[in-house]
């Protein structure tokens, strides 16, 4: 597992079997570092634009893996948050300004704000400090909602972004069911679970002698809908019945 673009080459002069790399820098790190070892990866955005692969279906190299769309489905995430808040008028957009997620976690909010009509303001954080100014930013301007990009970063400060959000009173939909499950209103995106799962036994397909470049990128057809009714009740929101109706899954 890369944790920092530092490991890698620590890794290949282990001459370690394979490497699991979670995340585009890592994965990238890990394709620059070698070319013989095989690389099984988990990234957001897609992985032919992130330069890791030459197509999914024949990625052409050491490596392969999964490209679970947490980026292009941001347009959706912004579609879902304004039928929570069929009021607003303004969403801001929370990225990580280091992350190769960003600019089309950008794009994609653009996209979804232009179809619902809404103005949308990019807010950047790459930091604790950041996160929580962003919030805060948020209530004084009085903006409706926020969507909070695909990021291993933000991933990794559920509790921060969640309890900021609940400080704050702003409605807002996040990338993964474990905000849910601390207490986020919303989220909306392919399960880390299952893709963790087939991640490994990809991993296991590799090391019992298939090639990468015979195993093709993989990208999810499911995504997971969760909403948190005690805290849109704890927020004054009513979710519409279509959205109950939707979900995978309600935590009461």
């Amino acid at each position: 597992m890369i944790g920092c673009k530092r490991w890698p080459p620590t890794l290949v002069a282990r001459k370690v079997d394979l490497i699991a790399a979670f995340g585009p820098p890592p994965a990238r790190a890990a394709k620059n570092a070698t070319s013989a070892i095989p690389i099984v990866f988990e990234v957001g955005n897609d992985a032919v634009e992130a330069g890791l692969v030459a197509s999914l279906p024949r990625p052409g190299g050491n490596a392969t893996g999964f490209s679970i769309l947490f980026t292009q489905i941001t347009p959706k995430r912004m579609d879902l948050l304004c039928e929570l808040v069929p009021h607003a008028k303004t969403i801001a957009l929370l990225i990580n300004p280091a992350s190769p997620t960003a600019d089309p976690s950008i794009r994609g909010a653009q996209e979804g704000a232009r179809s619902r009509g809404v103005q949308l303001s990019v807010l950047k954080a790459s930091s604790e400090s950041e996160i929580d100014a962003a919030f805060a930013s948020v209530a004084s301007s009085q903006g409706d909602g926020l969507v909070v990009s695909a990021d291993p970063f933000f991933d990794t400060r559920r509790v921060q972004l969640v309890h900021a959000a609940a400080r704050n009173r702003v409605p807002t939909i996040f990338f993964e069911r474990g905000f849910c499950e601390v207490g986020g209103l919303i989220s909306y995106g392919s399960s880390l679970t299952d893709v963790y799962r087939e991640m490994g036994v990809y991993a296991g397909r590799i090391l019992n002698g298939e090639k990468p470049d015979d195993l093709p990128v993989v990208q999810p057809t499911n995504f997971e809908f969760v909403i948190n009714l005690k805290t849109a009740r704890a927020l004054g929101l009513t979710v519409p019945e279509r959205l109950l109706a939707t979900a995978n899954d309600v935590i009461e």
